[in-house]
């Protein structure tokens, strides 16, 4: 009971760091005279991928490549195939041609170029670097886009930043808060990989498998509300885009910043199944959203079942089939 009182704390944790640091980090940049824009690609993108990222590192730093590298294999399958498919399922989500087109192909190249990485055996520093530095070209040609062109891409991406930056009434509040919502992101992050690590000793499997699973879909629920609200709201784009740019931000900067400062070992078990199951995950979400410009409810029950078919067969796999 304690194990499980400890993951549960530390998904808690991680939940309210990140949102504290999203709200410190924006309040701070809007009123030093950033512009919404790029507050919502940068500091939002970033902020909201924090639990992700300090759960990646800590468990890289913890000798725990399964959770390190499965948690972001996991979360992008997770984002694709449950979040997606349960939001569908509340309403069909509409899709935004004109950015789907531009993120879905930086998707798919990147979602192609961690399948290359992961089956070299080894995420390097070298691949850690081109990540980032990928991840800050994609940001600087849709700001320049969107700055140039605006849309309703504009308008979600400035929409995201509005939130968040009034959560601080000054500076001198602004900082504070995000520096608080940092410590409890480490410390929740820390009670998190610990409690998995132990988790899948006491269970007798990988914590490649609990990367995948519990700590994959307890980082993602941030996404899952989200995308959840924002299709109860009838903007089925608004829960696409986040989706989309939630696995862009989880490849090139979670992985990357984890890869460039502690280089992790692939577990052979990522690289047999998981990856192709999160390139077709993706490849099905961007072919769902193609044909008909949108994702239909009996498209995304066909993705949440997928879903519950992936995790099944790695239970069934692993000996924890009833029986």
């Amino acid at each position: 009971m304690t194990l499980w009182l400890s993951i549960l704390a530390g998904l808690a944790m991680l939940a309210v760091g990140g949102d504290l640091l999203v709200r410190g980090a924006s309040s701070a940049a809007r009123r030093l005279g950033v512009s919404p824009l790029l507050i919502g690609l940068t500091l939002v993108g970033f902020g909201t991928s924090t639990p992700e990222l300090v759960t990646s590192l800590q468990a890289a730093f913890a000798g725990s490549p399964g959770i390190a590298i499965g948690n972001v294999v996991g979360s992008n399958i997770s984002n694709s195939l449950l979040i997606l498919g349960l939001t569908a399922l509340i309403a069909p989500l509409a899709v935004n041609r004109r950015a789907f087109r531009r993120d879905a192909i930086a998707l798919v190249l990147a979602t192609g170029a961690l399948a290359w990485a992961i089956l070299q055996g080894r995420l390097t520093r070298e691949m850690g670097y081109a990540g980032i530095g990928a991840l800050a070209a994609y940001i600087f040609v849709v700001w320049l886009m969107e700055r140039k062109k605006p849309d309703a891409e504009a308008e979600r991406i400035e929409d995201q930043a509005s939130e968040p930056s009034k959560g601080a009434p000054n500076l001198w509040i602004a900082l504070p808060l995000a520096a608080a919502g940092i410590a409890i992101t480490i410390y929740g992050a820390n009670l998190l990989v610990g409690g998995a690590i132990v988790l899948a000793r006491d269970l007798g499997v990988s914590d490649t498998l609990v990367g995948l699973t519990i700590v994959a879909i307890g980082t993602s629920l941030p996404e899952l509300v989200t995308s959840g609200m924002a299709a109860a709201r009838k903007q089925g784009d608004v829960a696409l885009g986040n989706v989309i740019g939630s696995n862009l931000y989880n490849i090139l900067g979670i992985l990357g910043i984890t890869a460039a400062i502690k280089p992790v070992d692939v577990p052979p078990e990522i690289a047999r199944l998981d990856i192709w199951v999160l390139v077709a995950a993706t490849l099905l979400m961007v072919l769902f959203a193609r044909r008909l410009g949108k994702i239909t409810r009996a498209e995304g029950f066909l993705m949440a079942t997928a879903y519950v078919a992936y995790v099944g067969w790695l239970a069934w796999s692993s000996g924890l089939s009833p029986g």
